[in-house]
């Protein structure tokens, strides 16, 4: 059986793009499940799959986390690789599906754990946002101007969280205001699309409570997307966006064989730790640097 990926969600798993795609696991947070279903449950996916790769964003709430955590500590093993991937709720959800078309595939366990972080350079996540008087500062940096704004019935803004923040603000209807331009006769101006991807990817998009055909009449061409998806809002996007008025969307590599040569491209090592191959500089299981830390240097002085 291919390695186990897994969510705390079922809204974080996309359609499977194919027939041989595998589903993910959903791992029950603690209000659906009490710590002792949560051990049989997560100690059979480990006598089924053998490994099991969860993704754990900084966005979950803390109860969640600490049982996961709780659940991989009673059970002792070294088997359980709990990732911690900053993106977006629908970009991680689409990190989550390149992870289960990678887990068919030759790749052992341990590449699949330490291939999560450089896929997700690779994933472009953003939104349409209705205001922006909530988002946080630390993701995407918000003047004064955009939060004043905000307060306009008919506001719109485009915003980036990855791979790099970006915030334009847009007209009441969602194409470019008079002073910075939207879909013109030679394409969109910069200064209110986001820099797009540079090479082939398939766009994912979920509506929330924002009427705007913005993401897929402007963007999508823009971008030169080469497929387009829709797919239910997930329920943690709200509260990351500051805002249940908004369209996100992520864009990712969606082709297999590509995703199979980026990971295979890179130079394998093994973990000087728990021994499981790795590519990057640290392990996805056991979380440790590829290299030792250098030791503290002496501030004593050698006497003559």
């Amino acid at each position: 059986m291919p390695t186990a990926i897994a969510v705390t969600s079922a809204d974080l798993v996309l359609p499977a793009p194919d027939r041989h795609t595998p589903g993910a696991a959903v791992l029950h947070p603690p209000e659906q499940l009490d710590l002792e279903g949560a051990l049989a449950e997560t100690g059979a996916l480990l006598e089924r799959h053998g490994h099991l790769v969860a993704l754990v964003p900084p966005w979950l709430p803390r109860a969640t986390v600490q049982r996961l955590h709780t659940v991989r500590a009673i059970l002792e093993t070294d088997r359980i690789a709990l990732l911690g991937i900053d993106l977006p709720p629908l970009g991680t959800a689409l990190l989550v599906r390149q992870l289960r078309q990678l887990s068919v595939c030759d790749f052992s366990p341990g590449i699949i754990a330490s291939a999560a972080r450089l896929l997700s350079h690779y994933i472009y996540a953003g939104a349409l946002l209705g205001s922006v008087a909530k988002l946080d500062r630390v993701r995407v940096p918000v003047g004064l101007r955009a939060h004043a704004r905000s307060w306009s019935p008919s506001a719109q803004f485009a915003v980036m969280a990855h791979p790099k923040p970006h915030l334009a603000k847009l007209g009441g209807g969602g194409s470019g205001d008079g002073s910075r331009g939207g879909q013109g006769a030679h394409g969109p101006r910069s200064g209110v699309l986001p820099a797009g991807p540079e090479f082939a990817t398939h766009l994912t998009f979920a509506r929330g409570q924002l009427t705007s055909d913005w993401v897929t009449a402007e963007l999508v061409p823009a971008w030169q997307v080469q497929g387009v998806m829709e797919n239910p809002l997930p329920g943690a996007s709200p509260g990351w966006w500051g805002t249940p008025k908004l369209v996100e969307f992520a864009a990712g590599i969606p082709d297999l064989s590509v995703l199979y040569q980026l990971v295979a491209s890179v130079r394998r090592e093994e973990c000087r730790w728990c021994g499981l191959e790795l590519i990057g500089d640290r392990c996805g299981f056991c979380a440790a640097p590829l290299t030792a830390a250098p030791p503290p240097a002496s501030t004593a002085r050698s006497r003559p």
